[in-house]
């Protein structure tokens, strides 16, 4: 019998969307799954009509938008899986991604966390997400090995990797049970990277999966670049590097995030008079400024 896996999806005013991602999953061939969506405090358009068309589909709804990690932590006390899958509602899957995540998780040393290759779903065999690279300590970012290649078998080697991508994730129960949620104080971006790092402190390996795939819409939800985007990926990417790194690297750090990134920013934004962009930029840091002293 194959380990049960619960599969968690979130879903924000975006019916359609989230119905395509559970279409392509009632293809999968992996025989022993559970499937949830949570409803985020959808304000206008809810998962009322999928319930008849999905009748096996656990659903969920939340009074309020709890953010990315908190939609999904909604959904954990419901799971019964020794493995929970946690996909974007904006990605499709193909009918074989599933069982190659399963078994890295259940035969490599310690493994804690897998993603697979992920494909850019509107352009052809375009990669998006092959494992991931390290984290700057000066510029507080990572990068995505095989971004914006196209798939020639280049990165077809699975392989440990320092971040999974958040758009499709199989954890262990192991890490809940070590680790914790992911934290929702996130609420967009950057938990995923946060939960690796603690994961990864308390003894986990995580792991980049090259033969399962998924094709990703990307940023369907807060769209491509926005004022709200730029908000969370700020804010987020000032909050992690506090959590996470030792003093002397959060030093480097806000060393190059005040006499780099916030003149070049500020100013980039105000000779193309994108003033709504200004403003998320410094509200993002202004978060950090009024949280505990002892994150530093």
């Amino acid at each position: 019998m194959q380990p049960l896996v619960s599969i968690i999806t979130v879903n924000y005013d975006q019916p359609e969307v989230t119905s395509q991602l559970l279409r392509s999953l009632q293809k999968i061939d992996y025989p022993n799954t559970e499937v949830f969506v949570v409803d985020n405090g959808s304000p206008n358009r809810g998962i009322d009509s999928l319930v008849s068309e999905f009748p096996d589909t656990h659903f969920i709804k939340s009074a309020k938008n709890l953010g990315f990690a908190g939609g999904n932590n909604l959904a954990i006390e419901h799971c019964k899986g020794k493995y929970l899958l946690f996909l974007n509602n904006d990605t499709e899957v193909a009918p074989d991604f599933l069982q190659p995540l399963v078994d890295c998780l259940e035969t490599q040393p310690n493994a804690g966390m897998a993603s697979p290759k992920i494909k850019f779903f509107h352009e052809e065999n375009m990669i998006q997400y092959a494992g991931s690279g390290k984290m700057n300590p000066y510029t507080g970012r990572s990068f995505f090995v095989g971004n914006r290649q196209v798939d020639k078998g280049q990165f077809d080697t699975t392989q440990l990797t320092p971040f999974i991508h958040g758009a499709a994730m199989l954890i262990s129960r192991k890490v809940l049970q070590t680790s914790g949620l992911m934290d929702d104080e996130f609420f967009l971006y950057y938990e995923e990277f946060d939960w690796c790092a603690r994961a990864q402190r308390d003894g986990f390996t995580t792991w980049y999966v090259a033969e399962s795939v998924v094709w990703h819409k990307e940023s369907v939800s807060t769209g491509k670049y926005s004022p709200l985007k730029l908000y969370y990926l700020t804010r987020n990417r000032l909050y992690f590097m506090r959590r996470n790194f030792p003093l002397a690297q959060k030093l480097m750090f806000l060393s190059f995030f005040t006499l780099v990134s916030v003149p070049k920013n500020s100013l980039s934004f105000l000779l193309t008079r994108r003033f709504d962009y200004l403003n998320a930029f410094w509200s993002g840091l202004l978060w950090n400024i009024t949280r505990k002293s002892s994150l530093l």
